[in-house]
């Protein structure tokens, strides 16, 4: 069972060691992406380049792998990079996005899966779904269902796989198969902000880069992006200045902010 104080003290460890992340991550969120991990605490690096991705990752806290714009040779370099991480024990954090929707992205991350050996996969619903060959299909990067329907598939897939993971939603769920923790904060106005998810799966990376235990990571990285969600909802009259305050409030978010706010459960 994890605690609230056990999230403030990974929370903690992240803005002390400024874990480097290696971002191989989609065109549409380099920015977003790069805004959050500095405003968290942590150091992004977005390196795609086949001749480099080996040596980036080996001096990497964690390697994030996200195919939102695929193409053969970003592919090459997940790959490379997947591997490289794997054989260091550098923790891999793997976004599926929207796995089901082509046969080239359901093979491309089985792919991934099989080479690289991710610690934590986060998705939505649809994706979990996808991976774990559950009949569904994704509308383009967006889900289909619910994030409590796809709890099952998850249990799955992390014991198919000895993976830690995410289902992403109005209710958050973490799990390794046997433990599951949901988050209930967070916001509906999120969901009109592009990139939302995948700076979840950047921010899992950075408390992956900081936080030994990975589950307390995946975790952690969950409540804050729903108590942040929160926060920068309430100083936001829409979209628009959503996606600046998200960065302000993550930036500012303390130990009382997460005491306050978090709305956690156990399975």
């Amino acid at each position: 069972m994890i605690k609230a104080n056990q999230i403030t003290e990974a929370l903690q460890k992240l803005r002390e060691k400024s874990p480097l992340v290696h971002n191989i991550t989609n065109y549409v969120v380099m920015n977003n992406t790069a805004n959050a991990l500095l405003s968290i605490g942590a150091s992004p690096v977005m390196a795609h380049a086949t001749n480099e991705v080996e040596d980036m990752v080996g001096i990497a806290s964690s390697l994030v792998i996200n195919m939102g714009t695929l193409s053969e040779k970003w592919v090459e370099a997940m790959i490379l990079a997947g591997k490289k991480a794997t054989e260091r024990a550098v923790p891999v954090i793997f976004d599926p996005v929207g796995v089901g929707a082509t046969v080239y992205r359901t093979k491309v991350a089985q792919q991934i899966i099989e080479e690289c050996k991710p610690s934590v996969i986060r998705g939505n619903a649809s994706e979990i779904m996808a991976l774990s060959n559950t009949n569904v299909k994704t509308k383009g990067v967006d889900s289909t269902v619910s994030s409590n329907a796809a709890l099952d598939s998850a249990k799955l897939l992390a014991k198919s796989i000895n993976s830690i993971v995410v289902v992403s939603g109005e209710t958050d769920y973490i799990t390794d198969g046997e433990r599951v923790t949901s988050i209930n904060n967070g916001n509906t106005i999120m969901a009109k902000v592009t990139g939302m998810g995948c700076t979840a799966t950047a921010i899992t990376g950075a408390f992956a880069g900081a936080e030994e235990n990975l589950f307390v990571a995946a975790v952690s990285a969950m409540a804050i992006m729903g108590i942040v969600g929160e926060m920068a909802s309430e100083a936001s009259k829409g979209p628009g200045s959503m996606q600046m305050n998200f960065i302000d409030q993550l930036y500012k978010i303390s130990t009382k902010d997460i005491e306050q706010r978090l709305k956690m459960s156990y399975e």
